[in-house]
């Protein structure tokens, strides 16, 4: 279920514009991708907070936790087909470069055996370690402050 990784094939938004936004692919979501929403809302799992359709360079993921760097793609068919397998390697292969293990289901598999597919992401997140999140603007500042004031 781990493995490849697929190129948007809608057009991406840009300067030009006349592209596709996340809110465009999150209102015209699959059965199989509501479903998967519907299990990544449901996971007892500390920090694995999901977004829908998070654009990655020239890509978007169907599902991404960036606490623990995990992209979770839904994929009919066509990605088991020879092109889309190729086009999912490269795809893959960005992702990783850019720091994100990627898991991978079929439609049918989230659509058949929603609970498998849970246990498959939750055994994922238990073998991932979560990155360090950087304070907020204007968080940490008190700290040092403090510390100024306690050396002066």
């Amino acid at each position: 279920m781990t493995g490849s990784s697929l190129t948007s094939p809608l057009p991406l938004r840009g300067r030009g514009g006349g592209g596709v936004t996340s809110r465009q692919l999150r209102k015209s979501q699959t059965d199989a991708e509501r479903k998967m929403w519907f299990i990544l809302r449901d996971l007892d799992w500390p920090k694995a907070h999901f977004r829908r359709q998070v654009k990655i360079g020239q890509y978007f993921a169907d599902f991404l936790s960036h606490h623990f760097k995990l992209v979770i793609e839904v994929d009919g068919s066509q990605h088991f087909e020879q092109d889309g397998l190729a086009r999912d390697e490269v795809r893959t292969a960005f992702l990783g470069a850019e720091g994100f293990n990627v898991i991978r289901f079929g439609n049918n598999d989230v659509l058949g055996n929603p609970a498998g597919v849970a246990d498959k992401i939750i055994d994922v997140l238990s073998s991932l370690t979560p990155t360090p999140t950087p304070p907020h603007k204007g968080e940490g500042q008190e700290e040092t402050r403090q510390a100024k004031i306690g050396k002066t």
